[in-house]
This record gives C-alpha cells, structure tokens and sequence, in this order.
C-alpha cells in the first residue's frame, strides 16, 4: 500500500513539474522579443522618387518604412531580392548603403475635428502655419468601401448653388458626380462654388488638390477664407512641386479624414482636383519601379486605383448612422476629346457627369456646361419638388434650342414658331448665366427659370435679361419671404404659389421691357 502511495505522488509530482515548465515557457515565449520589428535593410539604389532596399525579408506591401532623417517611404513592389520604395519625402539626401527601418503600419492620416480649418499635407502635416494639428485619432489612408448592405439609397439634394447644375443636372449627397472639360474651362471654379454654397447646410467640405500650381491653391484657399466657409472646409495639398508618391496618397488620405465625419452620421463633399494628375502621378512611380505598362503607358490598374477610391462615396445606412460622403472628381480633357483613357475609365465608374466645354466658355457662357452632353444618373430622384414643376422639361427644350439655332444659321427666313422658340432660349441662355462666386438658394433659382419658362422675359431684351434678373430676386425675397421659405425646405410648389410669383415677377419686369412705340421707332 505504501509502495503504491509513493508511485502516485511521484506522478503528481512530475505531472505538477510538467505544467510548472510548460507555463514557464509559455511565459518565455511571449517575452522573447520579435526579430522581424529589428529588421533593418540597406538601401541599394536611389532615384527619382523611388527607392530599391534589400534586408527586409518579413516586409508586407503598402508598409510604411522609415530612412535616416526621419524620411517617409510607402512599400510598393515586393520582389525575390528586394522591395521597391515609393518615397513620401525628396530623395536628394538620402544615399545608397544608408539603414532603412520597418515601421510595421501602414500609411495612416490624423482624423477628427481638430482638422477642420486646416490646410494640411497628405500625411497630415500642418501647411498653414498654425501649429500642429490637434487631433486624437488616426485612420489608415487605404480603406475598403462599405458593402452593398451598408449602403442606402441616395436621397437627399446637395445643392452646388449653380442654376444650370441644380435644374438640368442635379447632385444627390453621397452621389459620385465627375466634373470634365479641357483646361481653363471652369472646372475648379465650379467646385470651389459648390463648397461655398455649403456655409449654412452643415455639410463638411474636403478641398484636395493633387499636382496643382501653389499659386492656384492659394488662391482657393484665399477664396474659401474669404467667402467665410473655410471653418467647416480641410485642404488636403500635394502640389506639383511634391513628390509623386505624395500626390498618390493624396485623395485616399482626404477621403480618409472624410470618412470620420460619416462614420459620425454626418454629410462630406470631397472634391478631387484633378485625377488626371494623380493617374499621371502613379504612372511615373509605376515606371520608375518597372511595372509594365499598358494602354496609352498606364499601367494595368490604373482603373482599379480610380474605383477603390470612387466606390468609397457614398450614401450609409440609418443603422450606420446615416452619413454620406459625397464625391466630385475632376478631370481633364484634350481638345474635347471625352473618348481618352482616363476619362472614360472615370466616366463609367462615376454615376454621372458636368462636361464644360471650351466653345461656350470662349463665347462668355459660364459657367460653361454642355447641356447636351452632361448627366445625372441619380441626382433626378433627390432633386427638390418645386425643380420638377417649373424645370421638368427644361433640359429637352434647351437641348432642341441648340440644335434648331445651329440650323438657323443656314437660312434667313424663319416662322413665326421657330422665332419664338430662338427667342424664349436666347433668354433660357441668359438666365442660366452665372457669376463665380455668387451661389443661389433654391428659391432664388427657382424664381429665375420660372421668370423665363413663364414667358415674363419675353418682352425683355436679352441684353436687359441678367439686370431684370437681379431686381426680380431682390424684389421676390422682400415680397414673398415664406413662399421662398417653403421652397428652400423642399416642398412642392403649389399652383396659387407659382401664380403668386408670376404676378410678382410680371409687376417688375415691365420696367426693362421694350415699349411698342420704341418697336416701332426701330
């Protein structure tokens, strides 16, 4: 009995020894320090932008590594014997031999509402002078879209404060609507418009310029500050004198930071000026680290760069908060040619577009929209009630008025009925002129094409449209101040109220119209 009671606490005694040891070990291993976050590689070549290192055998693409100097460099091509480096920062002092470090993160950017005011970097380093940027939290610069099921109809109007987008080619919160035309046409200027018609709807503006001039940022920048709007806007810059591999992160770190408010159950506009440099951007690092080119020397994925981006607007669920991230890329054209690479690869991933063209913009038609050539395909159902009753077909029209005034310039005799066609789009052309800088509320807009689809301005002389315009709205907001109030919170226009205006308008337009005897002098 004692021999079998010796047996079993020998057992226990190896059995409590055993565990002591596994434990221990256990406890050693946890302790034992990572190798791989020790890693340090060397750099064997230095170019333009770009950087090739070896050493770094755990390395994870798109990880962020350190140079001498505190230099930044984003992981980019992972190969047998070396990985290429895309640098964030000038290479002009970095040398060959010299340690790289892993950082074992990827590329992240400060989010929160410590950035609102700020003219920032993509990294998130202050540009304006101000100090650091006060924020508590950061967000990777890559992230995936919402799913399917995240996503809600779009629903609710964004409205740009421009006539002729609003009426003809509206923009709902959380659409992608792309802004196209040749250079110096207005591409910028509608954008900055739209951003400034935001002052008073609470929506959070993200201006990100990507290979600008730092003449033409500033000069936004100004624009914003001084149209009072700059505190709910970010300014996300990479300038052309920044390094390509700056430019490229640039629209994935704004829509980041545009993310956060979402997220909170907020709307976002998020313009991109302009995504042709930013695909010329990644095409140069692209070349420069021997990826193989493809179409018109873009490299193969120059479309999947454009739509992980774009896919990222959107409209969220009320479960999700309900927030939206509105997008309005631009891009530009050559010698009108909508058919090229980029734009095509933009066209088809956006839900619609503003096409500006350099005929109408060189004829002083601005802002110059094609009509004919522009398209919501989701705008339409957000856009507010009383746009249907008084603009519902106003697009056919002025799109048959083009056409009918191109053939009228072939023959000298014209009906009575095609006159009076030219006659009312003549003045359709003339209301849907609009100064920069000079946002309409929706009631405003609203009385103006109602001013021209009624007939008001049919004595008017064109050259007299845009002054009888200014006096009509002046007059509507001091006469009618709740009619215009029901219309800016989006409700329908109702017959007595449409009436209403009408009289109004009539009663002060008759000062600019063109009297029978002087009709007849002529």
């Amino acid at each position: 009995m004692s021999e079998q009671t010796g047996v079993n606490e020998s057992q226990e005694l190896k059995a409590f020894l055993d565990d002591t040891f596994s434990t221990m070990d256990e406890v050693l291993e946890k302790q034992k320090p990572d190798l791989r976050q020790y890693e340090i590689g060397t750099i064997q070549f230095v170019g333009r932008d770009i950087a090739r290192v070896s050493g770094l055998p755990n390395i994870r693409a798109e990880e962020l590594v350190r140079f001498s100097g505190n230099y930044m460099g984003l992981v980019f091509n992972i190969d047998p014997d070396e990985i290429g480096v895309i640098l964030l920062d000038p290479s002009e002092n970095l040398q060959v031999g010299e340690e790289v470090h892993r950082t074992k993160r990827v590329l992240d950017v400060p989010v929160g509402e410590g950035l609102l005011g700020r003219v920032v970097d993509p990294l998130g380093r202050p540009l304006d002078g101000l100090g650091d940027v006060n924020t508590v939290k950061r967000l990777p610069v890559e992230r995936p879209a919402p799913a399917v099921m995240d996503r809600a109809p779009v629903t609710v109007p964004l409205q740009t404060g421009i006539k002729v987008i609003d009426a003809l080619i509206p923009i709902g919160r959380g659409q992608r609507e792309l802004i196209l035309g040749d250079r110096q046409t207005g591409k910028t200027a509608i954008a900055v418009d739209t951003i400034i018609n935001q002052k008073e709807t609470g929506i959070i503006s993200i201006y990100c310029a990507i290979g600008k001039k730092s003449a033409d940022v500033a000069k936004v920048i100004a624009d914003l500050r001084e149209k009072g709007v700059m505190n709910n806007c970010i300014v996300v810059v990479a300038t052309g004198e920044d390094t390509p591999g700056l430019q490229f992160v640039a629209p994935y770190a704004a829509t980041t930071m545009g993310e956060y408010f979402m997220e909170k159950g907020m709307d976002v506009l998020v313009v991109y000026d302009d995504l042709t440099s930013h695909a010329r951007a990644y095409r140069e690092v692209s070349l420069l680290l021997r990826r193989p080119p493809g179409r018109e020397a873009f490299p193969g994925d120059i479309f999947y760069i454009h739509s992980r981006l774009l896919e990222r607007s959107t409209h969220l669920r009320p479960e999700l908060g309900g927030g939206s991230l509105t997008s309005l890329p631009i891009t530009e054209t050559e010698a009108q040619d909508l058919s090229s690479y980029i734009p095509t690869n933009l066209i088809s991933i956006t839900d619609g577009q503003i096409y500006l063209s350099p005929v109408l913009f060189n004829k002083g038609i601005l802002p110059a929209v094609d009509v004919g050539k522009s398209v919501s395909r989701v705008g339409g159902k957000t856009q507010l009630a009383a746009y249907r009753s008084v603009a519902g077909d106003l697009r056919l029209s002025y799109s048959q008025f083009e056409e009918l005034e191109s053939f009228s310039r072939f023959g000298t005799r014209l009906d009575d009925a095609t006159r009076r066609t030219l006659e009312r789009g003549w003045r359709v052309r003339e209301i849907l002129k609009q100064g920069q800088y000079r946002p309409l509320r929706a009631s405003e807009q609203i009385v103006s094409l109602l001013s021209v689809t009624g007939g008001c301005l049919d004595c008017v002389p064109i050259d007299k449209v845009r002054e009888a315009e200014e006096s009509v709205l002046g007059v509507i907001n001091n006469q009618i101040p709740d009619v215009c109030k029901h219309i800016d919170e989006g409700d329908k226009l109702e017959t007595a109220d449409r009436n209403l205006i009408v009289d109004t308008i009539k009663s002060d337009v008759c000062q600019f119209e063109v009297k029978e005897e002087e009709n007849a002098d002529n």
